[in-house]
């Protein structure tokens, strides 16, 4: 089992101990993410190396072929002396094979490079292939790192919560507020007491102020009859 299969395998148990070493996963990823990064640096610079030799190896191929192809033109140009005349026969026939022996050095040449150019390019194809595998690894981790973060950071945040939680001493926070619900209702209970005190000492002092500043009804009828008298009324 590889690294980063070890490091994710520690993190999917669901524990409260894995909560402990979060710390150490993460910066293990991180730090195999930094040499995942650094492998593919030089992995792009090595596919940089070859693909320029390649491309070397085929431009040299194809100069020598274009000098076989001249040494070729040069023979024919000096058989066609020797046909006009211009050349003696043996001399161009000279001059023609060593042309012709040229051409052949520069083909073979041509042959080896372009083979040289095959090797180089299968190489550059592999490192490619490897450079792109890097490339996706890197973005998986980095990802399972930002997933690996999230939740260290969500198990500490229940943690802290499951701590402070234990440390709560739910009966006497129980007792405490039974005590002020007991307190509450005794002041409501008085207040109630003293609001009906204050009630029935306004009811007396009102009928007794009534009776003082009422004339009575004997008083009242003799104003009547004498007022009607007055009037003339029998």
């Amino acid at each position: 089992m590889g690294l980063f299969q070890r490091i994710f395998k520690i993190v999917q148990a669901e524990s409260h101990s894995v909560v402990e070493k979060l710390e150490d996963p993460i910066k293990m990823t991180e730090q195999g993410i930094r040499d995942l990064k650094k492998s593919l640096s030089e992995s792009m610079r090595s596919l940089a190396e070859v693909k320029a030799i390649a491309i070397r190896l085929k431009k040299d191929a194809e100069d020598q072929k274009k000098m076989a192809a001249d040494y070729e033109r040069k023979a024919m140009l000096l058989l066609q002396k020797m046909k006009n005349g211009e050349l003696d026969a043996a001399e161009a026939e000279r001059l023609a094979t060593e042309a012709l022996a040229k051409k052949e050095e520069a083909l073979e040449r041509a042959n080896t490079l372009m083979a040289e150019h095959r090797q180089q390019k299968k190489l550059a194809d592999q490192l490619q292939v490897k450079v792109e595998k890097l490339k996706q690894m890197i973005a998986k981790y980095e990802n399972e790192l930002i997933t690996l973060k999230a939740r260290a950071r969500t198990a500490q945040s229940m943690r802290k919560i499951n701590q402070q939680m234990s440390k709560l001493d739910t009966s006497s926070t129980i007792a405490m507020l039974e005590k002020m619900k007991t307190k509450v209702i005794e002041e409501e209970s008085l207040a109630e007491a003293y609001g009906e005190i204050a009630e029935t000492s306004t009811s007396v002092d009102e009928e007794i102020d009534e009776v003082l500043s009422t004339p009575s009804k004997a008083k009242a009828s003799e104003s009547l009859e004498e007022l009607k008298k007055k009037m003339g009324i029998q």
